[in-house]
């Protein structure tokens, strides 16, 4: 068994017992390491301590709960194993800057720890072979596109710790309200069909420190609107990862992570291929109903 293959085991168990108690020990017996180089061996291919990942886990399963209130917040707690209704709350607000009661009265969408799939670090697929694994189907395959495709929007910067280890940082998601925003004005003010394609792309900033990230809608190739901006999807050889998830919210957080660390990390260099700087999330709508995607990378030649 390879090494990775043992601490997914754990990864597994951890996920299956977040409602228990976990002890390193235990976990260490499963993987069957000592408990110091099972801890080393985590901490390497999680990048973060077991007991930070058990806690993280955690509070992205109390994000799902919190929406079935008629769940009490201290049933919660208790069954996620915390001692009192005060420590959850503490470790709910350190973890996301709000309480649980805050959250639970005005849900947003919230960044959060995603379950590693070791997997996807290690194994290589051919072209035009769906892989299916931990609830995604994915393929790859190379595409050219021979004119460039024009989209109408806005952006953000971004800090580029906003991608921490392997998973999202922790908190509030801004993209969300990017997002948002384009869909309240995508009609009334940017004169878009509702049912225009659209596309998130993310490449690097001018500010230190950080990248930016456009959300933007398929269009003509007039000049965009005052306070909005073009975005142009350039002719050439693509790298193109289509994947979907069981829903929406798995789709745009786990799938989509997953997705680009995979094509970036092991695809990519395994076949010696160059990409721009940027990459692209093309969507038939950005939307609670859409359960599929691609990622387009521009190959260098």
């Amino acid at each position: 068994m390879h090494a990775w293959e043992q601490i997914q085991q754990t990864i597994e168990y951890i996920e299956d017992h977040l409602e228990e108690e976990i002890n390193i020990e235990n976990l260490a017996q499963i993987a069957s390491l000592s408990p110091f180089y099972y801890q080393r061996l985590f901490s390497r291919l999680v990048k973060k301590p077991v007991a930070e990942y058990i806690k993280l886990r955690r509070m992205a399963k109390a994000t799902v709960t919190l929406l079935q209130k008629d769940k009490r917040i201290i049933d919660i707690a208790l069954d996620l194993g915390f001692s009192s209704h005060e420590h959850f709350s503490r470790t709910f607000k350190d973890t996301f800057g709000m309480t649980p009661d805050e959250y639970r009265k005005n849900p947003v969408t919230l960044n959060r720890m995603t379950k590693p799939e070791l997997l996807l670090h290690y194994l290589l697929i051919d072209e035009g072979v769906p892989l299916i694994t931990d609830g995604i189907v994915l393929e790859i395959n190379r595409q050219q596109l021979t004119e460039p495709i024009c989209f109408c929007g806005m952006k953000v910067d971004m800090p580029v710790q906003f991608v921490d280890g392997l998973g999202t940082e922790s908190g509030v998601d801004p993209l969300d309200t990017l997002w948002r925003n384009l869909h309240e004005q995508k009609e009334s003010i940017l004169k878009l069909s509702a049912n225009n394609e659209e596309i998130g792309v993310a490449y690097p900033s001018q500010k230190e420190g950080c990248f930016s990230y456009f959300a933007g809608a398929r269009s003509g190739q007039e000049e965009a609107s005052c306070g909005y901006m073009k975005w142009e999807l350039p002719p050439g050889k693509y790298v193109v990862c289509s994947f979907e998830a069981e829903n929406f919210e798995a789709l745009v957080m786990d799938a989509l992570y997953k997705a680009q660390q995979y094509v970036y990390s092991i695809w990519i260099p395994k076949h010696e291929l160059q990409t721009d700087v940027f990459c692209a999330e093309r969507y038939a709508s950005h939307s609670p109903e859409t359960t599929n995607m691609e990622l387009w990378m521009k190959i260098i030649d």
